[in-house]
């Protein structure tokens, strides 16, 4: 196996959380009689399978997961090797159906998504953690389709091109992805993507993941949300170009929903991202909320983006032409 480093971490292991149907009780506004349905689409960080969320729906909004190329049931993530007892020498070697996949890929499949959401009505474009990168190559290509889009500690690229680039700033000094070293199970070189074990059995490397992904979070809790992770991520989207571009992405209007106990993003690299935006558009800042959520949000730190969904999508509905 290559010497591991920091990019060959994130390339691993940025993970936004799996998205839970959660049994919330909280109130909201609701739409206003008449109104436009809100199609929430939401983009996933690296290993993250597409989703949706019942509460949501129950709020009375559309919620759409993107399919990422080879994150699909049918693709293979999941083999014989991979279920238990575990052959670890077969997944050493076995090609991943992730080989080959590129940032160019991913927005494809979300800029499908929202052509056919945006038939129905505004769009909410969501992107967590890795997925930050393909919302705004999205912004860059189709920004009349998009009412709002929201980064929830997310890579929003400006001044730099890749979500690796970022990972190498003053800003990242404390990630913890170099600590999730001990999940990688193959040489990226040998199956076309790098491939983590999540359902290790290793105290050391669920105590390394526990603490960089959801710190603090039950263990049953996190143990559910790490066996919603895929295996297999692609070897090539953390470097793909994801700047927004200043006509385009810069002109819709964009919120950042801060994770204050992030500890693979920390929070300077998120306010880094946060000011380059805004020095890019000065007309058009983003909306910013912080919420006490690690990277991958436990459930309380979803149902507080949840809340900030719902407000966010009720509003594009009111305001949608």
């Amino acid at each position: 196996m290559t010497r591991t480093t920091r990019r060959t971490i994130l390339q691993g292991t940025v993970a936004a959380g799996a998205l839970t149907a959660t049994g919330l009780s909280t109130s909201h506004a609701g739409r206003a009689r008449g109104a436009p349905v809100t199609t929430i689409v939401l983009v996933n960080g690296a290993n993250g399978a597409a989703g949706g969320d019942a509460e949501l729906t129950l709020r009375g909004h559309r919620v759409a997961g993107v399919e990422i190329p080879g994150h699909g049931p049918a693709d293979g993530q999941f083999r014989r090797a991979y279920q238990a007892p575990q052959n670890l020498a077969a997944l050493a070697t076995e090609p991943s159906p992730m080989a080959g996949v590129t940032l160019d890929d991913s927005v494809a499949a979300c800029v499908a998504v929202v052509r056919r959401a945006a038939r129905n009505g505004p769009v909410l474009l969501w992107g967590g953690s890795l997925g930050g990168a393909t919302v705004s190559r999205v912004g860059n290509e189709i920004p009349e389709l998009i009412d709002r889009v929201v980064y929830s500690s997310a890579f929003c690229c400006v001044d730099l091109p890749s979500a690796n680039a970022y990972l190498t700033t003053p800003e990242a000094k404390d990630t913890m992805f170099g600590a999730l070293a001990g999940a990688i199970v193959a040489d990226p070189a040998v199956i076309g993507a790098v491939r983590s074990n999540f359902r290790t059995a290793d105290p050391k490397i669920l105590a390394a993941l526990h603490e960089a992904l959801q710190e603090g979070s039950p263990e049953p809790e996190f143990l559910a949300t790490l066996n919603g992770f895929l295996p297999d991520e692609s070897a090539q989207t953390p470097d793909g170009e994801a700047r927004g571009h200043v006509a385009t992405w810069g002109r819709i209007p964009r919120t950042y929903i801060r994770h204050t106990r992030d500890r693979c993003i920390p929070p300077a690299l998120q306010d880094r991202m946060i000011a380059e935006a805004d020095r890019l558009t000065p007309g058009n800042r983003f909306d910013v909320r912080s919420i006490p959520a690690t990277h991958a949000a436990d459930r309380a730190g979803w149902a507080a983006t949840v809340t900030i969904l719902d407000e966010l999508a009720t509003a594009a509905a009111r305001t949608h032409r």
